[in-house]
């Protein structure tokens, strides 16, 4: 494998895991940030990782090595993931959505502060396996990568959000909270060096499929943990439906394509 044919998956990598400053932006300038475009973008974004998952990911494993082999590699990446949640508590955009909307004392602005740090922190982590696999998935073939990538972007927007508001509110500080957005988003481009540099040299095609199922076990967890009890508002289940059918048809129309 040479350098030059991991240049495209990297930059799909950074640019998914970047997306974190998008929602930097909304959360200092745009002050009514609507929550149908939130949940019908999350939807969607739930339809193109669950549709990749087991359409593509997991049945390519299945096909190319077992039955038994893919479905443990598939299972051993969300019992990973929801270890990594156990461990390092994962923060969520409604709570922090939420504790922003006052700032009355200093005190209450250090409480935003350092919710908005430890949030960085904890997203950094959780983003390093989402780096993970937009790289392998575009690295084993660039029409599921541009998807899939696009599908992390969405997913990354709001935890954008939720780091950027709470210390642009302790703050007001629009570079403070720029920077540790960006800080967050890091984590993925990270994650495709790493995954470059000691998983390819034992790269073969079982391995290569293995690997993806492990991937695919990763972005179940994501989605059920992080992606749908955000989208599914109350008020806009809807339309968080109408993302998630979407979303797994915009993907299973590009795999037919491509």
């Amino acid at each position: 494998m040479n350098v030059s044919d991991a240049i495209i998956p990297f930059l799909l990598t950074s640019l998914a895991g970047l997306s974190t400053v998008i929602g930097s932006f909304i959360a200092m300038f745009i002050k009514n940030f609507g929550k149908k475009h939130l949940c019908l973008s999350l939807g969607f974004s739930s339809g193109v990782m669950v549709y990749v998952a087991f359409a593509e990911l997991l049945a390519t494993a299945i096909q190319d090595t077992t039955f038994l082999a893919a479905n443990l590699a598939f299972f051993s990446g969300i019992i990973f993931m929801m270890l990594v949640d156990k461990f390092i508590p994962h923060e969520y955009l409604a709570e922090h959505a939420a504790c922003c909307k006052g700032k009355r004392m200093r005190k209450k602005d250090m409480k935003l502060m350092c919710a908005g740090v430890f949030t960085a922190i904890g997203i950094f982590i959780h983003n390093f396996p989402e780096g993970l696999a937009v790289f392998m998935g575009a690295l084993s073939d660039i029409s599921l990568g541009i998807p899939l990538a696009f599908a992390i972007a969405l997913h990354n927007i709001p935890e954008g959000i939720a780091i950027a508001m709470p210390i642009y509110y302790a703050t007001k500080s629009r570079s403070k909270a720029f920077w540790y957005s960006f800080f967050s988003g890091v984590a993925e481009p990270i994650g495709a060096i790493v995954a470059f540099f000691i998983l390819l040299p034992f790269l073969n095609p079982v391995v290569l499929s293995l690997t993806l199922a492990f991937v695919g076990g990763i972005m179940i967890f994501i989605t059920f943990d992080e992606l749908l009890p955000l989208s599914y508002q109350e008020e806009h289940v809807h339309i968080a439906i109408m993302g998630i059918i979407a979303g797994m048809a915009v993907m299973a129309f590009s795999l037919y394509l491509f």
